[in-house]
Order: structure tokens, then C-alpha cells, then sequence
């Protein structure tokens, strides 16, 4: 449609129809761009239907103005199918409820929208669960698993989707609404008569094999399979009818599981043992290649992994099931596990395989579009070693994982979709393979459905009078062909659309390196695959991705959404101004920069540096939000205050209510927030009003001399939080250190003239002369609010009095974790042209790692109490926290710290219009966790936000560790 009048007609139209949303917007049309294929679809608009009547009215005004429509649920399908040029329908925002649920006869009825995992937390009190269970389940629908007809890892136990459907409630392209069940029911007029006119072709058409997921599931018509009209819809990839509700069944969920590892050699060692496992009665037989699996990993020794999971009815009894699975198997090496935190980690790493498959070892990127085919399990072994063949045939390179036990596998292969040439051979590829797949008697896909990717092989595997039959199928359902055109019959070239081709063809100019991206900014744009492990509306252990989304629900405060407005933004097509995109802008308004995705996003989507870069250009030249100058440049006004030794007058003022409604106002600060006071005696005034000795060991300036002690010299960092906010922190640091043996310095205040001699530790007279003082400073305020040039200047300055510390082989001690995750990746990244800002980075240890590495024979004080607390989000993306476990441990502090984000996040929470999300963010993980805690627990928040936040929000305080382990050495703990 592009007549302008016709279309406000129809978005008019369906305004005054739908009760639902309906949204024509630019953001709302971004974020439906793609799913997690490699194809992109620009639609007119999204409606977010109430109910069926919605569903039917959207249908008739599209019908009206002969637009097509698609059904779309999580958005995670990768072969093209959640993506349309009409009208998108999004249940994922109201149809998305478990309406009932009966314990008695095992069923549940859901609305197309509801999300696996809640259906799962339902079940579970009542010992049941949805058996299909795909790696997506955090995120994925079930309207969307009924139209791809999806499995999961336990299918060899539970089957497929269409296994565990019992009736569904359809609304046809024409209104019609249908009951889809057994027996013929709710089909529409003329299918029986068209099925019972092709029984041969029924009975023969179709290849006998478990994961048989590729066009139109017309044998379940067959008479002696139920005449299942249901099951027929299941797989229809919504071109058939748009699904409203469902009765699906359920199953009784194992009291007790194991969990056996078997290590082979190789994939095809692994590959041809796993159909011999079946007979067992395993609930899973997955594979992985050691390609795909962190170095890090506690998986026993090999090339390659079965995960073999059993149940029973005690853990003695799961785990003998499995040890009767590892005697079976002719293995290397094997592990049972039975601790269900630690299965939960190692089913992590094959969950985490969509998205880490999208990088090579060598980083080179991976892409979907023969993600899923799959063979009768006893032909996988043969068919890997020709499927390696053929990748080897075509230079290509790909890492197979997937559901063995299936004889389902799922691979990324490292196509050129950006040339000509590369696109060429994808589609040369992808003939040849299908062929192969033909050849061992296997189906195009075996279970994420054909969408563009291969529908338009489909002949290949059915022959044409099959394909035929499809198409005929689709015409009683759909003859309009208003839903979902282009997939599976009459399908669009699976090398069209590609979501690659609207991308700059040259590199993006950007202040940041992207060292992991080439430096490319549309290569770093492109990470993010749809994978939409970020749409989770919980998370569990550590893991801090991502809080906005959980806060809010909406799809363009996700990673994901805003990476989709990104690629639009470089695209021009929808978002056409560019740097200057208030789209985009007011999506990443919500990003906490809590850098959760650089580390729990599978593919390492790195949403804070991208806000920063995006800022850093959108506001090049433009006045800036007052809060960029009021928090951006804290770390001046600070050093103002602690000049003129005003803090008093300042916290004075503050106290003030009209004062400090003012100030806020003024400053962009949020009238909720109460302005933290600043310190009398700032950290560093404190440092020289010690007994210090002579300086001796890292260039430092005058006054800056490290403390007593006989081991390492260490160098604390003064971090800004820790010099004018919370100075007790580094005096707690200072306490521990010393005790632990070390010796302490600050890092210099004078910066030399001229370039350091020597050694780095002389100071000439003519230096000296020509010498300005500083402070040094990770820049952190100024990165998170996109002030790059600044940024770059503070660090610059900062590195030039830092270079005597570098020329020694002393440890620089960061107490605040963001400004450590600051210096170990921002800097590097911004100064990517300084090899200083790397070698920075290299000494950069938090609290817990200096005295682990550098006072290992230390025992700290023994404490004896729980904690509870958070995680600091920056240290689990960037910084981790082993260290700190260890420490805690020794310490004898017991109990696990929450994950999630506290969600002040430095200026974040504080800026004007974020309070609400802020609030939402502590309440996620933060705040239940202490309000929980035992009593007598230990708060602990090394991070000067979290500890702000949860005094004004809680009333609680909390504290670095290292204010625990010297008040313990001071006998006041």
C-alpha cells in the first residue's frame, strides 16, 4: 500500500474497530523489522488485539483494504515467518494468559501471547509441565510454538507441540471462528472433501521421522490418525488462520533428574551413539561440540558432548538411570549430575549455543538459515560427516549442535550475506543441502519451521504435486491470501529480504574501537540476532539482563528492541534522520547502561557503549539535557566543592526543601531523589593527614607515598564516588591492605612537562617546573551520558599521571566497580589509538582479586554471618566476582548475592522521568533480597549507587565489603 490517503483510511479504520492498540509509528514499525532470521520486512503498522473480536475486526479492515496480516508472538522464529509488510498482530502484550489450568485431566488453556515459562511456573506446584520446551522458553509463546510447531531438548520424551495440542480456537482470514480438534472438527468448509480426494498421496507423501516439521501437516487428516484438524494447524507457520486460544496438554513432570555428560571425541562420535541411548528412556540426548562451549566450562574431558537427562521418581533413582546410560555408552569420559543448581549451569551453555553459534572462534559472524533440518536419528552420523563435506565444498564453516536424540541439528554457518558473490553462494549452499537432506531421508526443517529460509525448497523435498496440494490447502483456509503471504507456498526467494542488504556498505564513523566488531558499528549493530534472551521477565543466580525490559514489558526498552532501531537508524528506510533519531533516543533513554547484555546476551550485544556512541553524536553541537551537565561533569563540581572546602554550605543548602527543589529542577534531577550529601573531608585530604613515609616504589606525587607494610606495592585508585561521597570506603580499603601486608600509594598528582625519564620515578627540576596538578579519572560520568570528547580528554589527562605507575608493575585498586569496568573496557575502547589506555587496563584489580593475587597467604577476620545484597551489575558483566566469592567464603560470609541491577545506576535513577523504573528495577531483584534476608545479615553493596538506592528506598545501609573486613579488624563487627 502506497497510497497515503488509503492508508490512514486503514489505520483509521482499525482505530475504530480494535479496542487494542494500534501503532503506525516509526518504533513500533522498527521493532517488527525482523525477527531472529536473516530477512527483514518493513510493515505498516501493529495492532495489539484484546481478544478474539479484535483478532476478527483486525482481519476485516485488512481484508477490506487487502492487506496482509501476520500473527506475531516472542519474535524469536528464524526462518523469516514473524515478519510482513501489512499488519503485524502482536499478542505478546494483552492476549497473553494462562486462562485455566486443570491438574485432574492435565490440561491448561492459554491465549496465543502467554510465554512458556509462565505456563511451566504454573505447572510446576501440581507436579506438571508443557513437555515441548525450547531453548527460548524464557521468551517464546505459545501461540508462536503452535505455529512453528517447536520442540525442545525433552522431545524425545514428550514429543513436538502439535504432540501436546488438544484443540485450539481459530479466527479465519474471513471472521469464520473455527474449533479446530479430532474427528474433523472445526474445519473449514471444503478441507475434508480436499483430504479425502488425496489419501494416497497422504499416506505416502510424507517421510516417517521424528522432527518432521516442513510444510503443511496434511497426514494427520489421514482417517486412521483422527482426522486431527488441529494437529494439522500446528507447524502452519500462520497462513492459515490466526490462532486466539488453546487447549494444550500437559505432563507429569519427573520428581527427580539427572543429568549424565558423555564426552566423545568428536560430533560424529557423539552423533552415532545417540539414537543407540533411546532405548534407555532418556528426557534429552543434546550434543555440542567443544567449539561452542566456554573455555571455562566443567564438562569432562573430549571434542564433544551428549547432555543425557534422566527422571525418577527419588535422585537415587534419576541417577541410577543415568549411570545405566553412562555404562551403555562407549564414552571418554563421563559426569552425573544431580545438584540441580549445577545441571541449571550446564543446560545454560547449550541454551546459550543460538547465540554463541553467531560467532566463529575467530569472530568471524555466523548466521541462521539452515538452523534446524533434521534426518531419522540412526542416519546422523552419516549425515554430519557429508554435511561437513559439503560446508568444506563451499568454504564455508559452521558449528553443529542440537537435539541428537532427534536426529535434529542446529548449526550457524559463516555466510557472506553482505556481497553479491557471498549471497550467491548461499543460495548454492542451501540447493546443495537440501538435496543431502533429501538424500538421508530427512525433513528442511525439523523444528523451527520453513519460512522464507526454505519454503522455496520445498519441491525438492515433496516433490511438486505435494507442493501443489499445499498451495490448495492454503486456498480453502485463506483464499484471500491475506495471512502471512511468501511462506510456504508461493514463497518469496529465500535470498530476498535479507535484513544485511539495507546496511551502509562502509564503515560507520564512530568514537568507540569495536575491537570485537573490526571496528564497524554496523558490525557491533549486527550482533544482536533476535535471540531475545533480554525479553526474560525473571532471571535467576546472577544474571542482570535486562532490567528496563523487565521493568517496563515493552519490547523497545529490551536489547534487542533498541539494537532493531539501531539497524534501522543505519539502514535510513524507517528511521530516516539518522544520529539525530528521536526514536532511537527515547529508547535508549531507559538503558541503565547496566552493561547486563555484554555478558549474558549470548552474542555480546554491548547496549552501553552503543548509548554512548549514539549520544555522543546526537547531541554533537545541540544543547545537552541539563542532567548530562549537572551528573555528566560530577566529577568537577566535585572537585569544586573539595577546593573551596564548601561541602558544608553545599549539604547545608541541600537540606533546604525549596533550595533543593530548585536545584534539582535546575539540574535534571528527579523531584523524588534526596541529593546525596558530600563528604567533609574528601579521601584523598584524609590520605595526607596520615603518618605517611617517603614515597618509594611508583613515581607518586608529593603526599601521595605508600603506607607500612613489607609486601606488593598496590596503588588505590580515588575513584570520584569514593573521594567526595564515600571516603570511608577507601579508608576501609587503606585498613584492610595494610593489614594483609601490602603497601599502599595513591596514584601522582603532578603531570610532568616533559615525558618521564629514567625510569619513570625521577623527577628533574625542569619536570617539575613545567608540572600541572590533576586528578586522575575513569571518565565514567562522562561515558554514560555519551560525552565522549570529554571522556576522551579526562582520560588522556588521566594517563599522562598515571604513566610512572605503568612503567612499575604495580596493581592499580579499583573500589568502584564501574569505574574498574571503566578502565578495563571503556578506556581500551575509546582510546583504541593509545596503547596506554590498555596497559591501564591490564593492571585495573577490584578489591578481592588484589588480595587473592597479591596477598594469598592473608586470612581475613572470621565473621561468621549471611549476607545478602546484589552483585554489583558492572562486576558481573565485566569485572566477574570469583574473587569475591572466595573472599566472602575465607571471610566466613555465607548466602548468595542477588543479580538483577539496583537501578539507580549512577545518573540513571537520579535523572528527571526515571524514578518509576528505577524503583521497578530495585524491586525486581535488590529489595526483596534484603527484605528476605535472615536476621543479622550482612548488607553488601560495593557499588556507591546500590548503596544509595537502597538507603533511600529501603532505609537500609550498605556496605563495600571492605567496610565489613575492617570493622572486623577493628572488633566492631
Amino acid at each position: 500500500m502506497t497510497d497515503l490517503r488509503e492508508l490512514r483510511e486503514l489505520r483509521e479504520g482499525l482505530r475504530a474497530a480494535v479496542r487494542g492498540e494500534v501503532d503506525f509509528g516509526t518504533t513500533a514499525r522498527a521493532l517488527t523489522t525482523m525477527d531472529a532470521s536473516n530477512y527483514r520486512r518493513v510493515p505498516l503498522g501493529v495492532v495489539a488485539p484484546r481478544d478474539a473480536d479484535d483478532v476478527a475486526a483486525a482481519l476485516s479492515v485488512c481484508r477490506m483494504y487487502g492487506v496482509p496480516v501476520v500473527p506475531r508472538g516472542g519474535g524469536t522464529s528464524i526462518a523469516g515467518q514473524a515478519t510482513g509488510t501489512g499488519v503485524v498482530l502482536d499478542f505478546t502484550r494483552h492476549m497473553n494468559r494462562l486462562l485455566s489450568l486443570d491438574p485432574e485431566a492435565r490440561t491448561a488453556v492459554v491465549q496465543p501471547g502467554l510465554v512458556l515459562d509462565r505456563l511451566q511456573e504454573a505447572a510446576a506446584p501440581h507436579g506438571l509441565r508443557f513437555g515441548p520446551d525450547p531453548s527460548t522458553h524464557g521468551r517464546c509463546t505459545l501461540g508462536g510454538m503452535i505455529g512453528n510447531n517447536s520442540c525442545g531438548s525433552h522431545s524425545v520424551a514428550w514429543g513436538t507441540t502439535a504432540d501436546s495440542v488438544r484443540r485450539l480456537s481459530v479466527v479465519t482470514p474471513r471472521g469464520e471462528r473455527l474449533r479446530p480438534g479430532q474427528a474433523w472438527a472445526g474445519a473449514p468448509a471444503g478441507l475434508r472433501e480436499l483430504a479425502e480426494g488425496e489419501l494416497a498421496r497422504l499416506r505416502t507423501g510424507f517421510p516417517e521421522l521424528p522432527r518432521r516439521i516442513s510444510g503443511y501437516a496434511l497426514d494427520a487428516l489421514l482417517p486412521e490418525k483422527g482426522a486431527d484438524v488441529a494437529r494439522s494447524f500446528c507447524g502452519s507457520e500462520g497462513t492459515l488462520g490466526v490462532l486466539t486460544e488453546a487447549v494444550v496438554d500437559l505432563v507429569r513432570a519427573p520428581r527427580a533428574r539427572a543429568l549424565a555428560v558423555l564426552a566423545y571425541a568428536d560430533e560424529t562420535g557423539a552423533a552415532e551413539a545417540a539414537a543407540g541411548l533411546l532405548e534407555h528412556g532418556p528426557l534429552t540426548v543434546e550434543g555440542m561440540a567443544a567449539d561452542l562451549v566456554p573455555a571455562a566450562a566443567d564438562l569432562p574431558r573430549g571434542g564433544a558432548w551428549l547432555f543425557v537427562e534422566t527422571g525418577g521418581d527419588t535422585e537415587g533413582e534419576a541417577r541410577a538411570r543415568a549411570e545405566t546410560i553412562v555404562r551403555a555408552a562407549d564414552v571418554l569420559d563421563a559426569l552425573v549430575v544431580t545438584d540441580p543448581a549445577r545441571q541449571r549451569t550446564l543446560w545454560r551453555i547449550r541454551e546459550d549455543a543460538s547465540g554463541t553459534a553467531t560467532r566463529m572462534p575467530d569472530g568471524t559472524e555466523a548466521w541462521p538459515g539452515w538452523e534446524d533440518c533434521a534426518v531419522p536419528p540412526a542416519r546422523l552420523g552419516a549425515y554430519l560427516r557429508d554435511f561437513r563435506g559439503l560446508l568444506a565444498d563451499h568454504g564455508l564453516r559452521g558449528s553443529p549442535y542440537g537435539h541428537f536424540g532427534d536426529g535434529c541439528i542446529h548449526v550457524r554457518i559463516d555466510f557472506d550475506l553482505l556481497t553479491g558473490p557471498g549471497i550467491a553462494r548461499f543460495r548454492r549452499f542451501s540447493e546443495e543441502l537440501a538435496d543431502l537432506v533429501v538424500a538421508h531421508g530427512g525433513s528442511l526443517s525439523g523444528e523451527h519451521g520453513d519460512g522464507q529460509a526454505r519454503a522455496e525448497l520445498l519441491p525438492r523435498m515433496y516433490g511438486p504435486d505435494m507442493v501443489a496440494l499445499f498451495e490448495r490447502v492454503k486456498g480453502v483456509w485463506d483464499p484471500d491470501d491475506l495471512l502471512n503471504p511468501g511462506m510456504l507456498v508461493r514463497p518469496a526467494p529465500l535470498d530476498a529480504n535479507l535484513r544485511f542488504s539495507v546496511l551502509p556498505s562502509e564503515p560507520v564513523d564512530v568514537a568507540f574501537g569495536y575491537p570485537s566488531d573490526g571496528g564497524d558499528f554496523s558490525a557491533a549493530v549486527r550482533r544482536c540476532v533476535g535471540v531475545a534472551k533480554c525479553r526474560t521477565t525473571s532471571v535467576s543466580g546472577p544474571a542482570v539482563m535486562c532490567p528496563s525490559f523487565r521493568a517496563t514489558g515493552e519490547e523497545e526498552h529490551s536489547t534487542r528492541g533498541r539494537a532493531r532501531l539501531l539497524h534501522e537508524m543505519l539502514a535510513g528506510e524507517l528511521v530516516t534522520d539518522g544520529w539525530q533519531s528521536t526514536e532511537v533516543r527515547d529508547a535508549l533513554d531507559l538503558c541503565l547502561s547496566c552493561k547486563g547484555c555484554r555478558s549474558d546476551c549470548p552474542v555480546g550485544v554491548d547496549m552501553a557503549t552503543y548509548k554512548a556512541e549514539f549520544l555522543h553524536h546526537h547531541y554533537a553541537g545541540r544543547r545537552r539535557p541539563a542532567a548530562h551537565y549537572a551528573m555528566g561533569r560530577l566529577p568537577v563540581w566535585l572537585g569544586w566543592v573539595a577546593r573551596t572546602r564548601s561541602a558544608g554550605v553545599v549539604n547545608g543548602l541541600a537540606s533546604v526543601g525549596p533550595l533543593a527543589r530548585v536545584a534539582k529542577r535546575l539540574g535534571g534531577i528527579a523531584g523524588e531523589r534526596e541529593i546525596p550529601r558530600v563528604a567533609g573531608e574528601t579521601f584523598t585530604r584524609w590520605w595526607r593527614g596520615r603518618k605517611a613515609v617517603v614515597p618509594s616504589g611508583a613515581g607518586a606525587g608529593a603526599g601521595d607515598g605508600d603506607g607500612d607494610g613489607t609486601g606488593a606495592l598496590v596503588v588505590l585508585w580515588p575513584d570520584t564516588f569514593t573521594e567526595h561521597l564515600s571516603p570511608s570506603v577507601g579508608q576501609a580499603a587503606v585498613r584492610v591492605l595494610e593489614a594483609a601486608g601490602l603497601r599502599v600509594a595513591l596514584p601522582p598528582t603532578l603531570r610532568p612537562g616533559g615525558r618521564p625519564v629514567g625510569d619513570g620515578r625521577s623527577r628533574s627540576a625542569a619536570r617539575l617546573l613545567t608540572a600541572r596538578r590533576g586528578r586522575v579519572c575513569c571518565g565514567l560520568t562522562y561515558l554514560s551520558t555519551g560525552q565522549l570528547d570529554h571522556a576522551r580528554a579526562v582520560l588522556r589527562r588521566t594517563l599522562d599521571l598515571m604513566e610512572p605507575v605503568l612503567a612499575t608493575d604495580a596493581p592499580v585498586v579499583v573500589l568502584e566497580p564501574s569505574c574498574a569496568a571503566a578502565l578495563r573496557t571503556d578506556a581500551p575502547e575509546l582510546l583504541h589509538d593509545d596503547p596506554r589506555a590498555a596497559r591501564l587496563a591490564a593492571r585495573v584489580r577490584t578489591f578481592a582479586e588484589t588480595l587473592e593475587q597479591y596477598a594469598p597467604d592473608w586470612a581475613p577476620p572470621a565473621l561468621g554471618r549471611p549476607v545478602t545484597g546484589q552483585t554489583h551489575c558492572h562486576q558481573h558483566a565485566v569485572l566477574g566476582d570469583t574473587a569475591d566469592r572466595g573472599l566472602r567464603a575465607a571471610a566466613g560470609l555465607t548466602g548468595e548475592l542477588s543479580g538483577g541491577c539496583c537501578g539507580l545506576a549512577g545518573n540513571f535513577g537520579f535523572e528527571e522521568g526515571h524514578y518509576e523504573v528505577s524503583v521497578a528495577c530495585a524491586e525486581d531483584q535488590l529489595l526483596p533480597a534484603v527484605r528476605q534476608a535472615p536476621d543479622g545479615a550482612v548488607v553488601l553493596a560495593d557499588g556507591f549507587s546500590c548503596r544509595t538506592q537502597l538507603e533511600q528506598l529501603a532505609g537500609v545501609r550498605g556496605r563495600h565489603l571492605a567496610e565489613v573486613l575492617a570493622e572486623a579488624l577493628d572488633g566492631k563487627a
